[in-house]
């Protein structure tokens, strides 16, 4: 399903890890829309048709950038309820991963589409919200075709979750879904319908905040009204770094975005060396473990930080970690990997304005909490807080948990501009490296940077080994070269969907649009004119 077609000035493009989501935001644009207002239809229409990965019941991060300005960011992330203390959890050793106690965090999503729709209002006047949710209301009322990426999902988590209530919804006769059957969520569709009449605060202090606190709550969820009606999005500067090819940006805490940003800038310091493929491979992933190592010692919630994390991507550190990086032999592994489930959806409108967007529940379908009355699946990224005393991941009432969401985007130094992500937790900043080394440094094409074999240090989805996978039409010599460098590897079948989703668009100095989705997704990508 990919495409990377060139268009002239004026061309816009949208890319999505599902077809049915790529085409509700291309057709926002082509009927007018912003890039956030396409976002937003697609954000609600993958809610609908990729209901493991993401939902009204998680949460979101923006990047936003126009044309010769300061990319602007939205952290649309939840904060854990006022009833979520570590007595609250005195019972446990750990936070449970899956349950009513999973659904401790608010979800942030519904907020990040407000105040998106807040600055794309500055620009021109908002379409209607029954506009922009028309496509995904007929989804989930009509119904959605199953793809394979949900089979999977939901055969993983059936012996987990089909017993809890509301859960039916995501099963076809208490069973597992299967490749091809459509799935109906009406209770969804009236909520969007809801929403669309009341507006998007209805969520936090309307008639769904109601619902849904009493739903959360008689489950067994710490969750209560008040965390609600005091919860929204922030507007934040994102985190930004200078390397040779142009200026990155991504999210600060408590999003792993500094990760991203280190391994990029630490490639960018040490490409010279790179000779070959396997080269190539190695000092990314040696990059990683840097990375990893200083996002595990000092990301956490913004108010809990002891350090700036722009402090991390200073010459000065990075010349620290660099020293680090051993060609010839790869850094024993492993350290603790974060897992995750999430969507990356890229746009760009005809006036320039793009938007790099990431929307979550964590795991495969959250928590597993439904809301009867909603049909909304609560997250379960408060699993991500830790119970143990001095953890810098301390649960506390109205922090927030760290994320593994981080949507990315550059200004190129040749005056192109690229929004780039992809789904896939501690894969996330591998992803990105990987498609962006491939096209910025190895200058090839959009497509082919994101089509070509990956590979996985550490943990997904609550996997628990910490090798390094890699796909195995990957160059077996390759492969025996990073075995030789001391990687403990592992090799998984081509085109696997633990590699990520990744997705990209550039937009080029005389207009010119490029966008492309992952063959690893059930996505497309439209550059238009």
């Amino acid at each position: 399903m990919n495409q990377n077609v060139q268009y002239y000035p004026d061309s816009f493009g949208f890319t999505a890890p599902h077809y049915a989501a790529a085409q509700a935001g291309q057709h926002i644009l082509e009927t007018g829309g912003t890039a956030i207002e396409a976002m937003v239809a697609a954000a609600a229409s993958i809610a609908v048709v990729y209901p493991h990965m993401n939902g009204l019941g998680g949460d979101g991060f923006w990047l936003i950038s126009e044309p010769g300005k300061d990319p602007i960011a939205i952290d649309a992330s939840g904060t854990a309820s006022i009833n979520a203390t570590t007595d609250y959890y005195s019972e446990y050793d750990n936070i449970p991963t899956r349950g009513p106690k999973a659904a401790l965090s608010m979800a942030g999503a519904v907020a990040g589409w407000k105040k998106a729709l807040s600055v794309s209002q500055q620009w021109q006047a908002n379409k209607p919200l029954d506009e922009l949710f028309s496509t995904a209301i007929g989804q989930a009322q009509w119904g959605l075709e199953v793809t394979q990426s949900l089979t999977d999902a939901s055969f993983k988590t059936f012996e987990d979750l089909h017993d809890y209530d509301g859960f039916e919804q995501f099963l076809i006769k208490e069973k597992p879904l299967k490749k091809g059957k459509i799935v109906k969520l009406p209770k969804l569709a009236e909520t969007l319908n809801t929403l669309a009449n009341n507006g998007l605060d209805d969520f936090y202090r309307g008639k769904i905040a109601k619902n849904l606190a009493q739903d959360l709550q008689h489950a067994g969820s710490p969750l209560c009204l008040k965390d609600f009606e005091h919860y929204d999005a922030n507007i934040v500067k994102p985190l930004k770094t200078k390397i040779s090819v142009g200026e990155l940006y991504n999210l600060g805490a408590p999003t792993q975005g500094v990760a991203s940003m280190l391994i990029l800038a630490l490639y960018d310091r040490l490409k010279h060396l790179v000779t070959c493929e396997s080269e190539h491979i190695h000092l990314l992933i040696e990059c990683t473990k840097q990375a990893f190592i200083q996002r595990n010692q000092f990301v956490t919630d913004q108010g809990r930080l002891n350090i700036s994390l722009e402090v991390l991507l200073e010459d000065e550190n990075l010349r620290a970690l660099a020293a680090n990086i051993d060609m010839n032999s790869a850094l024993h592994w492993p350290h603790v990997a974060k897992p995750g489930d999430t969507v990356w959806m890229g746009a760009c409108d005809k006036d320039g304005r793009m938007v790099s967007y990431i929307q979550s529940l964590y795991w495969e379908f959250g928590s597993g909490v439904v809301s009867p009355s909603t049909g909304i699946v609560w997250n379960n990224r408060g699993t991500s807080f830790s119970l143990e005393p001095g953890s810098n991941q301390l649960l506390q009432p109205g922090l927030k948990p760290f994320h593994t969401l981080n949507p990315a985007y550059i200004n190129l130094q040749d005056g192109r501009r690229m929004v780039y992500g992809t789904m896939g937790g501690e894969g996330q900043p591998q992803t990105q490296a990987a498609l962006f080394t491939r096209y910025l440094y190895q200058n090839k094409d959009l497509v082919k940077a994101i089509e070509e074999s990956r590979w996985l240090l550490g943990r997904t989805w609550g996997d628990q080994s910490h090798n390094l996978k890699i796909e195995e039409d990957l160059d077996p010599q390759i492969v025996e070269t990073l075995k030789q460098l001391g990687h403990d590897i592992v090799t998984v079948a081509p085109n696997n969907e633990m590699m990520g989703h990744a997705g990209a668009i550039v937009r080029d100095t005389d207009g010119t649009v490029s966008a492309a989705t992952d063959p690893r997704s059930d996505g497309k990508a439209f550059p238009l004119s």
